[in-house]
């Protein structure tokens, strides 16, 4: 969550009943860690047509318009008034900063990469990405960590949750020179070739905008 559960109650499934319900059509899910091979053992074993959401700019499969752009996003608890903004804020030298680490070869997210490259290495304190109950989210409520670097989808969802009021705010700047973005458009993903379906998904979310955008308030999904 927020993304989606066996139990389709992620806002990726409403956005995939959405759709199915304009084209009289069921939805089947096919599940698969979201790690190394994920799109070579789904899409491409023709295990699944689409995946509801993929960067826009993803090599392993045909993607649609994005359907929305989100950020990652400096998480503190709001009675600290950290106001925290930039990656190049003196203070997190000295902050325990939590950051997302990706699948189990420990690939580095965006975050660690840019804190690293300003000498911000000992102080950093890795949690899995794809860990369901958020637990970097819980560490910033409960005082673990001062500040954590998080994907904007899975702060918000998470934040809801918590007992003492968190602040995010999105990551500056947006793209950490050379090439080190913190803000993605998010698409749906084919098969590459499938340009029909892809075309198809194109012009529903264009039609259905509205109701995306709607279903993306529900879940609190910041964009920018």
């Amino acid at each position: 969550m927020p993304f989606s559960n066996m139990q389709q109650q992620g806002f990726e499934n409403r956005i995939a009943e959405l759709i199915a319900k304009d084209w009289n059509r069921p939805v089947q899910y096919t599940w698969f860690p979201q790690r190394r091979g994920f799109a070579r053992m789904t899409l491409k074993q023709n295990e699944c047509d689409v995946i509801i959401g993929v960067p826009s700019n993803y090599e392993l499969a045909a993607t649609t318009q994005p359907y929305y752009r989100s950020s990652y996003v400096f998480v503190t608890r709001r009675d600290r008034h950290m106001e925290l903004r930039s990656l190049d804020d003196p203070r997190l030298h000295h902050f325990r900063i939590g950051v997302q680490i990706i699948g189990n070869d420990h690939v580095n997210a965006p975050p660690a990469h840019a804190l690293a490259k300003r000498g911000i290495i000992d102080n950093v304190i890795g949690y899995p990405v794809y860990d369901p109950h958020n637990n970097i989210v819980d560490a910033v409520a409960r005082g673990d960590v001062d500040v954590a670097v998080v994907w904007g989808p899975q702060a918000a969802w998470s934040a809801k949750s918590q007992r003492v009021a968190l602040d995010l705010v999105p990551v500056s700047p947006q793209i950490d020179l050379p090439f080190l973005p913190f803000v993605f458009d998010i698409s749906m993903g084919v098969r590459r070739g499938d340009t029909a379906l892809k075309e198809k998904l194109d012009e529903e979310i264009a039609r259905r905008r509205p109701d995306i955008e709607k279903i993306l308030d529900d879940y609190g999904v910041p964009r920018v």
